[in-house]
C-alpha cells in the first residue's frame, strides 16, 4: 500500500470518527440541556470525548503520509460522513436545505484548502507565537459572550460553534508552531505555549459541546468544520507565509469558494431558524382542552400548560 493510499484510508477513518463524535455531543446536549458545557457525569459524552481524540491521532498520522494539501481538505468529509449517519443511527433526517448547505461549505472549504500552499512556510517567533495565543483567547472569550447575549437557539449555535472552530483552529497552529521546534529539542521556554495549546483545545471541546445544544446537529458541525481549516489558514498566510497558488487568479478563485462556504453557512443556519419556527406550531397545535378538563378554567379560556421546549 502506497502512502498517499495510506494517507487518505486514515483520513476517511478520521473523518468518520469526527462525524461520530458529533452525532454522540448532539446527543447529550438534547437528552441533557442543563450541563450545556461539559456534561462529565454522561458516560456517552466521554465517549465522544474519544472519539474526537480518535479522530485527531487518526488526522496527525494521515498527515506524516500525506501531503497537507490533501489531508486537510478531507476533513471537510466530517460534516458529509454525519448527515447520513445521524439518519441511519437516530433515524434524524436532515432537510434538503440542509444537505445543500453542507455540499456548499464542503465545497467551498475543499477549494479554499487546495489552493493554499505551504511551500514557502518559515518559523515564527515565540513573541508572534504569544501575541497570537492572547489575541486568540481574547477572540474567543468575545464571541461566547456575544453569544450569551442572543435568545434564539440557532443563531447563538453558530456564534458557540465559531468560537469552537476558531479555538481548534488555533491548537492547530500553535501545534505546528511547536511541532517545528522539537526536532532540536524542546526548550523549557515552549512551556506558555503548550498551555495554550491545551486551552484552546479544552475551550474548543467545551464550546463544540453547548453549541448543539437546542441547534441540531448540522449546522454547529458545519460551522466548526469551516471555521476550523479557514482561521488556520488565514494564519497561515499571515504568519507562516503561506500564500494561494496560482498568483492573483488563484487568490480571486479562493476567495469565490470562501463565498460558496459562507453561503452554505447561511443556508445551514436559515435552515435551522425555520425548524425552530416550525417545533412550537407544531407543538401547541392539536385539538383544543374540553371544558373543565385538566389545564382549563370553567370559564372556558384556555389555561393549557407552556411547554417544556417553550418555557
Amino acid at each position: 500500500m502506497s502512502a498517499l493510499v495510506l494517507a487518505v484510508l486514515l483520513s476517511l477513518v478520521s473523518a468518520v470518527a469526527y462525524a461520530a463524535a458529533a452525532i454522540v455531543q448532539e446527543r447529550v446536549a438534547a437528552s441533557a440541556p442543563t450541563s450545556a458545557y461539559a456534561p462529565v457525569r454522561r458516560p456517552a459524552w466521554w465517549g465522544s470525548v474519544t472519539l474526537n481524540g480518535l479522530g485527531a491521532t487518526l488526522h496527525v498520522a494521515a498527515l506524516a503520509y500525506g501531503p497537507l494539501t490533501l489531508v486537510q481538505p478531507m476533513g471537510a468529509l466530517t460534516i458529509v460522513f454525519a448527515l447520513p449517519m445521524s439518519a441511519l443511527f437516530i433515524h434524524r433526517r436532515a432537510g434538503a436545505a440542509a444537505w445543500r448547505g453542507a455540499v456548499m461549505a464542503t465545497v467551498g472549504l475543499a477549494g479554499l484548502l487546495a489552493l493554499t500552499s505551504g511551500a514557502d512556510a518559515r518559523g515564527v517567533a515565540m513573541g508572534a507565537r504569544l501575541t497570537l495565543a492572547a489575541s486568540g483567547f481574547a477572540a474567543v472569550a468575545a464571541l461566547f459572550v456575544a453569544s450569551r447575549a442572543l435568545h434564539r437557539a440557532a443563531t447563538r449555535s453558530v456564534l458557540l460553534a465559531t468560537a469552537a472552530g476558531a479555538a481548534f483552529a488555533l491548537a492547530s497552529v500553535l501545534t505546528k508552531s511547536v511541532a517545528e521546534d522539537w526536532q532540536s529539542g524542546l526548550p523549557l521556554g515552549e512551556l506558555p505555549v503548550l498551555l495554550a495549546t491545551a486551552g484552546f483545545a479544552t475551550a474548543g471541546l467545551l464550546l463544540s459541546q453547548a453549541s448543539y445544544r437546542g441547534a441540531g446537529l448540522a449546522a454547529p458541525l458545519a460551522t466548526v468544520t469551516v471555521v476550523n481549516p479557514v482561521v488556520a489558514a488565514a494564519v497561515g498566510l499571515t504568519l507562516f507565509g503561506e500564500s494561494f497558488r496560482y498568483g492573483p487568479a488563484g487568490t480571486a478563485i479562493a476567495l469565490g469558494f470562501g463565498v460558496v462556504a459562507a453561503g452554505g453557512l447561511i443556508l445551514l443556519t436559515t435552515e435551522r431558524l425555520a425548524a425552530a419556527r416550525r417545533s412550537p406550531l407544531v407543538m401547541t397545535s392539536g385539538p383544543a382542552p374540553a371544558p373543565g378538563a385538566a389545564g382549563s378554567r370553567g370559564d372556558g379560556r384556555d389555561q393549557t400548560a407552556t411547554p417544556p421546549a417553550l418555557r
